[in-house]
């Protein structure tokens, strides 16, 4: 579990898109000074100079840049302004900044080393874990402590239970756990929800599967594994059904006999009793639901991933789904179809959403209907402030339809749905459960991990040094399936590759892990200890360009992640982390720690600069929902 981030006494500044915290964001700091001058200079208010100065993309830029036109300056060309503030900028010894460069109308800001290396490094050895986190973004009121926190509800995950988990729930899985990680350490407080694909009727359809090819033997040895084969199986007979129903209805032909008979007509009648409460229809059900729990448990566990709440379809109270067709049916906004209650969008201004079922020609509930319920009832237990559906790109269009039928009922409910979003993301290439063909977890694990586990034997003197090799190995095998995963923005599909994710070339996990592990080395081969470092003499790191490369990229951090809290990417952050790592390997041959010919003051303020990096690149780890290791 990732340590929680206590909130941190501190004087906020306002301005007119975002508060700015100098004694958390070291970027904040040299903000607030450039911006006292500029407002000097120019006679504008602070606030509009703090929102006018931002980061660069590139450092060789610059650490932050003014674009002069943000100012809002009439009467004077831009060019002119910047040339007048850069002549008039005053940047004296011991100044936070170099004196500014102005090019055409924008003002380049360098950091003035001594500063850096004075205040950076024992920011970040105090903070320790709260370094780059702001709590106070999660209050109402980020300038008011009593203001209380904002609630975001979190739903990810969200497995279909009897089915074994693959490849394909691992995108939500990682893009959920990051994003939770993500507001608890801002301050918000989070509802991790895993809600369960555990009704309708496809358990009829699973329990017709057990009726015909369920074997209590094969149960008990493997039950998630027999249970997936016996919904394959079933799948498979039901196909041709399947087929010949979808044709029907693109012909516009009644399908209600269709229906009726056969694989579908078993399938919804025995969901129906599961609806009317019947026992006997339930007690499988609920044997199916309890042992996919258990089993996704002990796969969460090894994923580093909890969940505040263990939620489901089947929670979804018939009164609620009830209520909301009430409500419908009196706006006028629900119909009745041959039996069924519909709700045709193009007669509410939605076009694109086509005409959906709400409630099944049989009284059944669907899936549209459910996810109404359970939004209304989340609002009645959590009072939520956001709602993040994180869920395949292929649910947009069902979402889309949720989102407007809480807005068509009016009132209270178009609030709400306002409040709701969905974080959507691509595929995982060659998966499909229906056919048998998908790579599961496990196994997945299981041959990354054999892959990691013999990288490792290569040095027989490293690994004889491993306390647990198994599960370093295994650790490490997450960190390549998880840093593959979050390479590239969500919306992207991408192709599992194991022999691209476990190399230790290029931006991969097994290189981040090891750019952890070999900062942690260093603390191994010298005695010095955390207070040694606390008092070093940290002005002997600013005549070194790659100590102060390592710094500059180090004060961005804190900013990184408030931009990840606006991007929702994990690739945020983990694409700063990798430019990070490759500043610190361009360092070690320049800044060694044991022994360096300058003597010990500078081998302990060396060892300060190792350790608030090797503070960063953990807790950005931490924050993606890795666990850095120590040794591997």
């Amino acid at each position: 579990m990732a340590p929680q981030v206590p909130a941190i006494p501190s004087q906020g500044l306002q301005s007119a898109d975002r508060s700015f915290f100098p004694d958390l964001n070291p970027l904040d700091r040299f903000r607030v000074a450039i911006a006292e001058e500029l407002s000097r200079i120019s006679h504008i208010d602070k606030s509009l100079a703090l929102s006018g100065l931002d980061r660069t993309t590139n450092l060789d830029n610059g650490d932050l840049v003014l674009v002069v036109p943000r100012l809002r300056m009439k009467g004077v060309a831009p060019a002119e302004l910047a040339k007048k503030i850069v002549a008039e900028f005053e940047s004296h010894e011991g100044a936070k900044v170099k004196a500014p460069i102005a090019d055409g109308i924008s003002i380049k800001f360098f950091f003035t080393p001594t500063e850096l290396t004075s205040t950076l490094v024992p920011l970040i050895l105090q903070q320790q874990e709260a370094y780059g986190f702001n709590p106070n973004l999660g209050l109402r009121d980020p300038l008011n402590p009593d203001s209380g926190q904002k609630t975001v509800i979190v739903e990810f995950s969200s497995p279909n239970i009897a089915k074994k988990f693959h490849a394909g729930h691992l995108r939500s899985t990682i893009i959920g756990g990051f994003l939770s990680n993500l507001y608890e350490r801002s301050g918000y407080k989070v509802v991790r929800m895993n809600y369960l694909g555990d009704w309708g009727r496809q358990y009829g359809l699973l329990a017709c599967g057990w009726k015909r090819y369920g074997d209590e033997d094969a149960f008990a040895k493997d039950p998630i594994g027999h249970l997936f084969d016996i919904y394959v199986k079933i799948s498979a007979d039901f196909q041709p059904e399947e087929d010949e129903f979808k044709a029907a209805g693109k012909r516009g032909e009644d399908t209600s006999e269709l229906e009726s008979r056969g694989l579908l007509g078993e399938a919804k009648a025995y969901f129906k009793r599961m609806e009317d409460g019947d026992e006997e229809a339930l007690q499988l059900w609920r044997r199916f639901r309890d042992l996919s729990i258990e089993r996704y448990n002990e796969t969460y566990a090894r994923l580093n991933i909890r969940f505040t709440d263990y939620s489901g379809e089947s929670q979804v109270k018939q009164e609620t789904m009830k209520k909301a067709e009430e409500i419908l049916r009196e706006r006028g906004v629900l119909e009745s179809d041959e039996g069924a209650s519909i709700v045709d969008f193009k007669k509410h201004g939605a076009k694109k959403l086509g005409v959906a079922v709400v409630r099944n020609r049989n009284g059944t509930s669907n899936y549209l209907l459910r996810d109404v319920g359970a939004a209304i009832q989340r609002e009645d237990t959590y009072h939520f402030d956001e709602l993040l559906y994180v869920v395949m790109s292929e649910q947009e269009t069902h979402l889309n339809r949720l989102f407007k039928i809480l807005d068509l009922m009016g009132e209270g409910y178009a609030t709400l749905s306002k409040r709701m979003k969905h974080i959507t993301f691509g595929k995982v290439m060659g998966m499909s459960t229906r056919k048998g063909n998908v790579k599961f977890l496990d196994d997945i694990l299981a041959d990354v991990g054999d892959f990691m586990h013999d990288v490792m034997r290569r040095n027989e003197t490293k690994y004889s040094q491993v306390e647990d090799p198994t599960r370093t190995a295994e650790l490490l095998g997450l960190s390549a399936i998880m840093v593959q995963d979050m390479s590239g923005k969500r919306i992207n599909n991408y192709e599992f590759s194991l022999e691209r994710m476990t190399s230790f070339e290029g931006d991969t996990g097994p290189y981040l892990q090891y750019a952890h592990a070999r900062l942690s080395s260093i603390f191994r081969k010298v005695d010095i200890t955390r207070d040694e470092m606390l008092g070093a003499d940290f002005s002997l790191l600013a005549q070194s360009p790659h100590a102060i490369s390592m710094l500059r990229a180090m004060a961005r951090f804190p900013d990184m992640v408030h931009q990840a809290q606006k991007t929702l990417e994990p690739t945020t952050i983990l694409m700063y982390l990798f430019k990070l790592t490759h500043e610190l390997s361009s360092s070690y041959d320049h800044l060694r720690v044991v022994n360096p010919p300058e003597g010990r003051a500078v081998s302990i303020a060396r060892a300060a600069l190792y350790q608030a990096a090797r503070q960063v690149l953990h807790n950005g780890m931490v924050l993606l929902g890795l666990r850095p290791l120590d040794r591997m």
